[in-house]
Protein backbone atom coordinates (compact mmCIF):
# COMPACT_ATOMS: atom_id res chain seq x y z
CA UNK A 1 0.00 0.00 0.00
CA UNK A 2 1.15 3.19 -0.96
CA UNK A 3 1.75 5.68 1.88
CA UNK A 4 0.12 9.11 1.79
CA UNK A 5 0.45 12.67 2.50
CA UNK A 6 -1.78 14.03 5.56
CA UNK A 7 -3.53 16.69 3.30
CA UNK A 8 -4.21 13.62 1.14
CA UNK A 9 -5.63 11.72 4.03
CA UNK A 10 -7.52 15.03 4.95
CA UNK A 11 -9.12 15.39 1.57
CA UNK A 12 -10.04 11.81 1.65
CA UNK A 13 -11.64 12.42 5.08
CA UNK A 14 -13.46 15.59 3.85
CA UNK A 15 -14.51 13.84 1.27
CA UNK A 16 -16.21 11.19 3.18
CA UNK A 17 -17.80 14.00 5.47
CA UNK A 18 -19.43 15.98 2.47
CA UNK A 19 -21.80 13.27 2.57
CA UNK A 20 -23.13 13.79 5.70
CA UNK A 21 -23.56 17.90 5.43
CA UNK A 22 -26.56 19.50 6.06
CA UNK A 23 -29.06 20.53 2.74
CA UNK A 24 -29.58 24.26 3.88
CA UNK A 25 -25.36 25.22 4.43
CA UNK A 26 -26.08 27.82 6.88
CA UNK A 27 -27.51 24.88 9.60
CA UNK A 28 -24.10 23.42 9.53
CA UNK A 29 -22.28 25.99 12.59
CA UNK A 30 -18.60 26.43 13.66
CA UNK A 31 -18.78 23.55 16.38
CA UNK A 32 -20.28 21.28 14.52
CA UNK A 33 -17.58 20.52 11.58
CA UNK A 34 -14.87 19.00 14.50
CA UNK A 35 -17.96 16.64 15.00
CA UNK A 36 -18.96 15.86 11.72
CA UNK A 37 -15.17 14.74 11.18
CA UNK A 38 -15.08 12.50 13.63
CA UNK A 39 -18.50 10.97 13.04
CA UNK A 40 -17.21 9.68 9.79
CA UNK A 41 -14.24 8.24 11.34
CA UNK A 42 -16.41 6.78 13.56
CA UNK A 43 -18.78 5.16 10.67
CA UNK A 44 -15.50 4.29 8.59
CA UNK A 45 -14.75 1.99 11.82
CA UNK A 46 -17.96 0.28 11.39
CA UNK A 47 -17.26 -0.07 7.41
CA UNK A 48 -14.16 -1.82 8.40
CA UNK A 49 -15.72 -4.40 10.82
CA UNK A 50 -18.70 -5.02 8.79
CA UNK A 51 -16.23 -5.26 5.40
CA UNK A 52 -13.92 -8.07 7.31
CA UNK A 53 -17.37 -9.55 8.85
CA UNK A 54 -18.56 -10.15 5.07
CA UNK A 55 -15.04 -11.08 3.80
CA UNK A 56 -15.29 -13.76 7.07
CA UNK A 57 -18.74 -14.96 5.18
CA UNK A 58 -17.72 -14.99 2.04
CA UNK A 59 -14.96 -17.62 2.91
CA UNK A 60 -16.99 -19.88 4.98
CA UNK A 61 -18.75 -19.85 2.45
CA UNK A 62 -16.11 -20.76 -0.35
CA UNK A 63 -14.68 -23.46 2.55
CA UNK A 64 -18.38 -25.22 2.27
CA UNK A 65 -18.58 -25.34 -1.51
CA UNK A 66 -15.52 -27.04 -1.92
CA UNK A 67 -16.26 -29.32 0.75
CA UNK A 68 -19.45 -29.78 -0.59
CA UNK A 69 -17.76 -30.44 -4.52
CA UNK A 70 -15.82 -33.43 -2.69
CA UNK A 71 -18.77 -35.23 -1.34
CA UNK A 72 -21.67 -34.41 -3.30
CA UNK A 73 -20.54 -33.85 -6.80
CA UNK A 74 -22.42 -36.38 -8.94
CA UNK A 75 -20.24 -35.51 -12.02
CA UNK A 76 -16.66 -33.89 -12.91
CA UNK A 77 -19.04 -31.03 -14.31
CA UNK A 78 -21.16 -30.45 -10.94
CA UNK A 79 -17.85 -30.54 -9.10
CA UNK A 80 -16.07 -27.92 -11.64
CA UNK A 81 -19.08 -25.42 -11.05
CA UNK A 82 -18.79 -25.65 -7.28
CA UNK A 83 -14.87 -25.06 -7.70
CA UNK A 84 -15.61 -22.13 -9.63
CA UNK A 85 -18.31 -20.60 -6.93
CA UNK A 86 -15.86 -21.49 -4.07
CA UNK A 87 -13.62 -19.36 -6.20
CA UNK A 88 -15.72 -16.59 -6.96
CA UNK A 89 -16.58 -16.14 -3.15
CA UNK A 90 -12.92 -16.72 -2.08
CA UNK A 91 -12.10 -13.30 -4.80
CA UNK A 92 -15.14 -11.32 -3.56
CA UNK A 93 -13.45 -11.81 0.37
CA UNK A 94 -9.86 -10.44 -1.49
CA UNK A 95 -11.55 -7.75 -2.71
CA UNK A 96 -13.29 -6.73 0.59
CA UNK A 97 -9.99 -7.18 2.16
CA UNK A 98 -8.47 -4.85 0.31
CA UNK A 99 -11.07 -1.88 0.62
CA UNK A 100 -10.60 -2.36 4.21
CA UNK A 101 -7.12 -2.28 4.43
CA UNK A 102 -7.00 1.28 3.06
CA UNK A 103 -8.98 2.39 6.26
CA UNK A 104 -7.03 1.58 9.08
CA UNK A 105 -5.15 4.31 8.24
CA UNK A 106 -6.99 7.00 7.33
CA UNK A 107 -8.51 6.40 10.99
CA UNK A 108 -5.17 6.39 12.87
CA UNK A 109 -3.75 9.23 11.21
CA UNK A 110 -7.33 10.98 11.50
CA UNK A 111 -7.43 10.44 15.57
CA UNK A 112 -3.36 11.09 16.00
CA UNK A 113 -2.02 13.89 13.14
CA UNK A 114 -3.87 17.33 13.76
CA UNK A 115 -2.91 18.37 10.41
CA UNK A 116 -5.60 15.87 8.91
CA UNK A 117 -8.39 16.65 11.20
CA UNK A 118 -7.66 20.50 10.36
CA UNK A 119 -7.30 20.35 7.37
CA UNK A 120 -10.19 18.44 6.54
CA UNK A 121 -12.32 20.24 8.41
CA UNK A 122 -11.30 23.48 6.69
CA UNK A 123 -12.00 21.88 2.90
CA UNK A 124 -15.30 20.72 4.50
CA UNK A 125 -15.82 24.43 5.97
CA UNK A 126 -15.12 26.45 2.87
CA UNK A 127 -17.22 24.23 0.24
CA UNK A 128 -20.02 24.01 2.84
CA UNK A 129 -20.11 27.65 2.93
CA UNK A 130 -19.17 28.65 -0.55
CA UNK A 131 -21.02 25.71 -2.49
CA UNK A 132 -23.48 28.06 -4.49
CA UNK A 133 -20.06 29.97 -5.75
CA UNK A 134 -18.28 26.55 -6.57
CA UNK A 135 -21.74 24.69 -7.87
CA UNK A 136 -21.77 27.65 -9.83
CA UNK A 137 -18.38 27.64 -11.41
CA UNK A 138 -18.64 23.48 -11.92
CA UNK A 139 -21.87 24.21 -13.79
CA UNK A 140 -19.79 26.86 -16.28
CA UNK A 141 -17.65 23.85 -16.97
CA UNK A 142 -19.77 21.22 -17.60
CA UNK A 143 -21.12 19.98 -21.06
CA UNK A 144 -24.34 18.54 -20.96
CA UNK A 145 -24.87 18.27 -17.54
CA UNK A 146 -25.79 19.59 -14.50
CA UNK A 147 -24.63 20.01 -10.87
CA UNK A 148 -27.36 18.67 -8.95
CA UNK A 149 -27.66 15.27 -11.59
CA UNK A 150 -24.28 14.27 -11.06
CA UNK A 151 -23.50 11.37 -8.67
CA UNK A 152 -22.90 13.12 -5.58
CA UNK A 153 -19.26 11.16 -4.75
CA UNK A 154 -18.53 13.22 -7.89
CA UNK A 155 -19.81 16.12 -7.36
CA UNK A 156 -18.06 16.19 -3.65
CA UNK A 157 -14.78 15.78 -5.84
CA UNK A 158 -15.21 18.16 -7.77
CA UNK A 159 -15.93 20.68 -5.10
CA UNK A 160 -13.22 19.86 -3.25
CA UNK A 161 -10.89 20.38 -6.26
CA UNK A 162 -12.40 24.05 -6.68
CA UNK A 163 -12.26 24.57 -3.37
CA UNK A 164 -8.49 23.77 -3.02
CA UNK A 165 -7.85 26.00 -6.09
CA UNK A 166 -9.66 28.75 -5.60
CA UNK A 167 -9.37 28.95 -1.68
CA UNK A 168 -6.15 27.30 -1.04
CA UNK A 169 -4.12 28.52 -3.78
CA UNK A 170 -3.53 24.97 -4.82
CA UNK A 171 -2.15 24.41 -8.26
CA UNK A 172 -4.30 23.42 -10.61
CA UNK A 173 -2.40 20.57 -11.59
CA UNK A 174 -1.77 19.13 -8.45
CA UNK A 175 -5.80 19.70 -7.64
CA UNK A 176 -7.06 18.04 -10.68
CA UNK A 177 -4.09 15.17 -9.97
CA UNK A 178 -5.32 14.82 -6.65
CA UNK A 179 -8.89 14.76 -7.67
CA UNK A 180 -8.45 12.01 -10.37
CA UNK A 181 -6.72 9.82 -7.44
CA UNK A 182 -9.84 10.43 -5.30
CA UNK A 183 -11.96 9.62 -8.07
CA UNK A 184 -10.10 6.04 -8.93
CA UNK A 185 -10.60 5.51 -5.64
CA UNK A 186 -14.24 6.11 -4.88
CA UNK A 187 -15.62 6.76 -8.35
CA UNK A 188 -17.20 4.44 -11.33
CA UNK A 189 -14.79 3.31 -13.87
CA UNK A 190 -14.88 6.36 -16.33
CA UNK A 191 -15.46 8.90 -12.99
CA UNK A 192 -12.08 9.77 -13.17
CA UNK A 193 -11.61 10.81 -16.91
CA UNK A 194 -15.03 12.31 -16.40
CA UNK A 195 -13.41 14.53 -13.19
CA UNK A 196 -10.49 15.00 -15.07
CA UNK A 197 -12.21 16.75 -17.99
CA UNK A 198 -14.87 18.62 -16.42
CA UNK A 199 -11.84 20.24 -14.14
CA UNK A 200 -9.26 20.89 -16.77
CA UNK A 201 -12.28 23.13 -18.64
CA UNK A 202 -13.29 24.76 -15.44
CA UNK A 203 -9.36 25.63 -15.28
CA UNK A 204 -9.17 26.53 -19.25
CA UNK A 205 -12.33 29.19 -18.84
CA UNK A 206 -10.73 30.26 -15.51
CA UNK A 207 -7.54 30.94 -18.01
CA UNK A 208 -9.21 33.06 -20.48
CA UNK A 209 -11.80 34.89 -17.80
CA UNK A 210 -8.13 36.35 -16.78
CA UNK A 211 -7.05 37.37 -20.24
CA UNK A 212 -9.95 39.01 -20.94
CA UNK A 213 -10.38 40.92 -17.83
Amino acid sequence: MQDRKPQQIARELALLSLSQLPVNPKKLTEEHLPKLVLATVRTLRAEVQDTLDNAAAELQRSNDRLLTSQTRASDMNTARTMLQEAISYTQTAINQLGAAVEFPELIQLANQDREVGRYAIQIVKIVNEHRILIDEQLAAALVDWQVNRLAQIDRDILRIAVAEMEFFNLPNSVAINEAVLLAKRYSGDEGHRFINGVLRRFTEQKKLTSVLS
